[in-house]
């Protein structure tokens, strides 16, 4: 069942597809039944300790422990993974594949929020473009888009409202995606929204009179995990959570 459920998440997230700097699939192997899974954002010893305590025999996060370097098993990172290892619990993790994805990813999640239209590809990441861009059918304030981020992302966005306060366009990559904000810019679109800031985005933002919102980035990752455990949990028939850590940042 094990291998059934990576093969099927590989093939549906296109994961061939994506140079990423997360390795994407089965991270940690464990049990090769699965009976019960555990769904998280990041994963952590938090997350490890929960699933053991709990019975999962396996755990899907978005963020998980391999990004392209070795490292030696001891220190945090020993404790960490103990939980795993302890008591056979697979880890798989999907990281660039389901920010991307079209249908359950996390950036078509966060562009549907604002009901807008014509939905395109946007923000080139290696030669693939892993957000979305949109337009509105009539301008919408800039405060109305300010109140649908905190009712469903974060409730403590940080705005740089330096463009149109009536927007007619938006472009979205959840995470930590500030670099793509002069992709927005050259493209002219009035508002971007990403997850976390980085320095420069406040004068960028402020030269070039365009819009930036910083809504978390733990807050605009948590749609693709919990839609890919819908997905797992009607496919397969699987007791499935999804533990949510609450990290503000």
């Amino acid at each position: 069942m094990r291998d059934k459920i990576t093969r099927f998440i590989n093939e549906y997230l296109k994961i061939r597809d994506f140079a990423d700097s997360s390795f994407n699939g089965l991270q940690v192997e464990g049990k090769s039944e699965v009976k019960k899974i555990l769904f998280a954002v990041s994963y952590s010893k938090t997350i490890g300790d929960y699933a053991a305590k709990n019975d999962f025999d396996t755990i899907i996060v978005h963020h998980g422990i391999l990004w392209g370097k070795e490292q030696p098993i001891t220190g945090i990172f020993k404790k960490r993974i103990e939980p795993l290892l302890k008591n056979e619990i697979n880890l798989l993790g999907y990281h660039i594949p389901l920010d991307a994805d079209p249908r359950i990813g996390n950036n078509i999640s966060l562009i549907k929020l604002f009901t807008a239209k014509n939905i395109t590809p946007f923000g080139d990441y290696k030669g693939k473009k892993i957000g979305f861009k949109a337009v509105f059918k009539k301008p919408v304030e800039l405060n109305e888009i300010m109140e649908t981020v905190k009712k469903n992302i974060s409730k403590n966005p940080l705005v740089l409202n330096f463009g149109k306060k009536k927007i007619n366009s938006l472009a979205v990559v959840s995470g930590g995606a500030s670099s793509f904000f002069e992709q927005a810019i050259c493209e002219k679109i009035d508002l971007y929204i990403t997850g976390e800031p980085a320095e420069h985005v406040f004068e960028l933002a402020r030269e070039s009179e365009t819009n930036f919102i910083a809504a978390g980035h733990y807050g605009t990752e948590v749609f693709g995990i919990k839609n890919l455990q819908n997905l797992i949990r009607k496919k397969f028939k699987l007791k499935t959570e999804f533990l949510d850590t609450q990290n503000p940042i």
